[in-house]
C-alpha cells in the first residue's frame, strides 16, 4: 500500500480536504512564482523543498509504516523554508500577486508544520505504533 493509498484509508476525514490544499499551498503555488522575476529564485527554492520533504516522507513511510514520525521530513525541510519565506515576504519590491501567494503559502505550509510538530511529538512520546506497515507490491 502506497503512502497515499494509507492516508486515503487509515488516515481522518478531514485529510481528503486538507491534502489538496498542502498540494495548493506546497508545490502549485511554488511554480507560479516562477512566472515573476523578482519571485523566481523564492519559486524554485520552495519547489526544491517541497520535493525533498515528499521523497523523504515517502522513504520513512517505506521504512517504517504509517506512524507519527513522518511529518520529521517536513519539520526539518519547511521550517526553515517558512522562515525564509516570512523574511522574503517583508521585503519591499516584491509585486502584489506574489506576495499573496507566499502569504498563502505561509499559511499553509505554517498549518502543516503545527500538524507535525504535534505528531512528531506524540512519537517521541510512545505513540509509535504504525497505523498500517508499507508492504511492497
Amino acid at each position: 500500500m502506497s503512502l497515499n493509498e494509507a492516508m486515503a484509508v487509515f488516515g481522518p476525514s478531514w485529510l481528503r480536504v486538507w491534502l489538496p490544499l498542502l498540494m495548493l499551498g506546497g508545490f502549485i503555488a511554488p511554480l507560479v512564482l516562477l512566472i515573476w522575476r523578482k519571485s523566481r529564485l523564492i519559486g524554485a527554492i520552495s519547489v526544491v523543498a517541497g520535493i525533498i520533504a515528499a521523497i523523504a516522507t515517502d522513504y520513512m513511510y517505506k521504512q517504517m509504516g504509517y506512524v507519527k514520525l513522518l511529518g520529521l521530513a517536513h519539520i526539518i525541510v519547511w521550517t526553515p523554508l517558512i522562515v525564509y519565506l516570512i523574511l522574503e515576504n517583508r521585503k519591499d519590491g516584491m509585486p502584489v500577486w506574489p506576495k499573496r501567494i507566499i502569504t498563502f503559502m505561509i499559511v499553509i505550509i505554517g498549518i502543516s508544520l503545527v500538524f507535525d510538530y504535534v505528531d512528531v511529538a506524540r512519537y517521541f512520546m510512545g505513540n509509535t505504533v504504525p497505523l498500517v506497515s508499507y508492504e511492497p507490491v
